[in-house]
């Protein structure tokens, strides 16, 4: 496995070290952006009790809604592969884009032009001020990967932490097929 580090559009994998922290505790995190000011990303595995139309009854889709983050979580932001339907959209990576004209979006999923696997919504996001990231990861708070899945969106996200540390190998298989909380054990 390379060693990696940081950087837009690549994976964090929460280490098994900090199983203590509340927010980060079995995270995969897709970065958005990273440079020398800040870093932000989403949390792609920690979907919450609600929908979309649950926060927002005007649009008629009941797709999913994660914990981005512990960061501003009363806004609500979104990722997809649909750049060609929304005006605005930031590329991240090759078919990774964040934001986009929300109105028209909001069109779009009310008239069904949008596949859950297009797209995933998130209240709040994971942000780290300047160094701040690249700080925990040489303190081996974070792995890093390549995000080499065709589409992250479509993944079976609860057991996307484990599956990255099984193919990890080596200590990492002990602590995927560790209890959430091991005080249970």
């Amino acid at each position: 496995m390379p060693f990696l580090k940081p950087s837009k559009g690549r994976l964090l994998i929460a280490e098994p070290s900090i199983l203590g922290d509340l927010s980060f505790n079995r995270s995969i995190i897709l970065l958005t952006e990273h440079t020398k000011s800040s870093s932000i990303g989403f949390i792609m595995n920690k979907p919450l009790g609600y929908s979309l139309n649950d926060l927002i009854p005007e649009i008629k889709c009941d797709f999913k809604v994660y914990q981005g983050g512990p960061v501003e979580q009363d806004n609500l932001y979104f990722i997809h592969k649909i750049p060609n339907l929304l005006t605005n959209s930031i590329k991240v990576t090759d078919g990774i884009y964040w934001g986009g004209d929300f109105n028209e979006l909001s069109r779009l999923l009310n008239e069904g032009l949008v596949n859950n696997e297009d797209i995933r919504f998130f209240l709040g996001y994971s942000g780290w001020g300047q160094g701040q990231l690249n700080y925990e990861w040489e303190r081996d708070s974070w792995l890093v990967r390549e995000n080499d899945y065709q589409n992250i969106f479509s993944t079976h996200n609860r057991n996307l932490w484990k599956e990255n540390l099984m193919e990890l190998g080596g200590k990492y298989q002990i602590w995927a097929n560790a209890p959430i909380d091991p005080n249970l054990n």
